[in-house]
């Protein structure tokens, strides 16, 4: 891969990466509700899952929406529900120091490695990275963009995260909290748009 195309592909990881999404959303308020050191498994679940994705996209996975395309329906759906539910749960977050009273926890690195496969600005990235970047579905152009993502990947989940942990203080008081909260449940929520009506 030229330099300069290697260039664009950075670009176009941070961008992706940087945005607000769900993943993004997620980090933010984590970071407001656990602080960074409990938030970290969820960071690393994001950076591995997600360069895993986008590897096995590379290599053919999403040819599965060619050879069978109700899949494509199948994940709009389960992405869907998994996105309102994990809204609920941000709208419902309890304050941060009553949130290990309250049983509240982080995704774990299973479930934010997980959380990839349903996470429509997941699909999208990595379709469209691997189109660009990867046409031939080669190992190394492929390798490529897996490295592109995963190096942005580590910048945009601490960004993120450490964001949320510096607007803690701010949000000590419970009705912040709860507007932050519910202001976060629905930015996860107008997320979907793109998917249902785009």
């Amino acid at each position: 891969m030229p330099f300069d195309t290697f260039l664009a592909l950075l670009t176009f990881a941070f961008v992706a990466s940087m945005t607000p999404g769900p993943n993004n959303v997620m980090l933010l308020s984590s970071g407001v509700n656990f602080g960074v050191a409990r938030t970290v498994p969820h960071m690393a679940g994001i950076t591995l899952g997600f360069s895993l994705m986008i590897g096995l996209v590379g290599l053919g996975v999403a040819g599965l929406f060619t050879a069978w395309p109700p899949a494509r329906a199948v994940l709009t759906w389960v992405s869907v529900a998994y996105l309102l539910w994990l809204a609920w749960k941000i709208a419902r977050s309890a304050p941060p120091s009553g949130a290990v009273a309250a049983g509240a926890r982080p995704l774990t690195f299973l479930q934010a490695a997980g959380f990839q496969w349903v996470n429509p600005k997941g699909w999208t990235a990595a379709l469209t990275a691997n189109a660009l970047y990867a046409p031939g579905s080669d190992l190394p152009s492929v390798a490529l963009v897996v490295a592109a993502f995963a190096a942005v990947s580590v910048l945009s989940v601490t960004v993120w995260t450490v964001l949320g942990r510096g607007l803690r203080a701010f949000l000590q008081d419970r009705r912040r909290l709860r507007v932050f909260n519910i202001v976060m449940a629905l930015t996860l929520v107008a997320s979907l748009f793109p998917v249902l009506f785009g």
